[in-house]
């Protein structure tokens, strides 16, 4: 699933959706949440529905909803609304404990039946509390249908009083979701930068995340795409490197061998994770490059 950058589109701005659309995001972000006022959730989601629906709606991205927390009376009938075949990921907002998960996810087995989903509708975990924090490896593991973690700075910060520029602070919290995923097998999604007018404090923000194992950043504006689509690209040399201790792992498992060097350093299993999943990234952007309407 290709996310390396992920914008933001909220569900207050209809206009907004087809040109969202039409970006060079990986991924759509549509918020029924935050970005919508109370008295206006009935109209924003029959809106984003009927867009869903079109034949302007994102071909060959990742399309997510963030609908509202389980618990509030907008769920449900998000959930009904949107569960439909061009919805790849439903994010879930505030959610502290695994049976919230589980629920979604029951929900979701009706919905996609419903539906005629081959493909099961997948849970994006937002960690956006300190309780949500501390239990991160619980809430990824809870359900197959999760398929990754993402991180609300906001909303987890800004209660606390840490400071939002505290780098250390952020490696942190970085470290601590990104080996969550890990103990799930899923991938984890870097939160929001809010300074627009700061391409290069977003793309430092990118390449920490990165450095951490993320798989991807929010953009909360169309100028932050390019900045994320590159900092998460794998290089040149970073694929030839990982398709060369591919192509030597066949030659060793054909020789029966469990251990081997490349280029005069040893490899074994882990590196062949991350090999793949290189290889893997590598593929996947080639293959939305090539066929952008798939």
């Amino acid at each position: 699933m290709l996310m390396r950058s992920k914008l933001f589109v909220p569900c207050s701005r209809p206009e907004l959706f087809a040109k969202a659309a039409g970006s060079a995001a990986d991924s759509l972000s549509f918020d029924l949440e935050d970005a919508v006022a109370e008295e206006r959730k009935d109209e924003a989601r029959a809106q984003l529905a009927a867009f869903l629906r079109s034949p302007e709606a994102a071909r060959g991205k990742t399309v997510v909803v963030r609908v509202n927390a389980l618990g509030t009376r907008h769920f449900q009938a998000d959930m009904m609304a949107v569960v439909m075949p061009a919805v790849h990921l439903v994010n879930l907002p505030m959610v502290e404990d695994a049976e919230t998960v589980r629920q979604a996810a029951l929900l979701l087995d009706t919905l996609d039946a419903a539906a005629g989903r081959a493909q099961p509708t997948g849970l994006l975990i937002n960690i956006e509390t300190p309780k949500a924090l501390r239990r991160a490896a619980e809430l990824a593991t809870a359900h197959p249908r999760v398929a990754g973690l993402q991180i609300g700075y906001a909303d987890l910060l800004e209660p606390t009083g840490i400071d939002r520029r505290d780098e250390a602070a952020l490696a942190h919290i970085r470290v601590a979701v990104r080996l969550a995923a890990a103990e799930a097998g899923v991938a984890a999604y870097d939160g929001a930068f809010g300074g627009v007018n700061d391409p290069d404090g977003y793309r430092a923000e990118c390449a920490a995340a990165r450095r951490h194992g993320f798989a991807g950043k929010s953009c909360i504006h169309p100028s932050q795409i390019a900045i994320a689509n590159e900092s998460f690209m794998p290089t040149a040399a970073e694929i030839a490197r990982a398709r060369t201790i591919l192509a030597a792992a066949e030659d060793a498992q054909a020789k029966g061998v469990g251990a081997y060097l490349v280029d005069g350093q040893m490899i074994d299993a882990p590196f062949l994770i991350r090999a793949r999943a290189i290889v893997a990234l590598a593929d996947a952007t080639e293959r939305a490059q090539t066929n952008p309407d798939i």
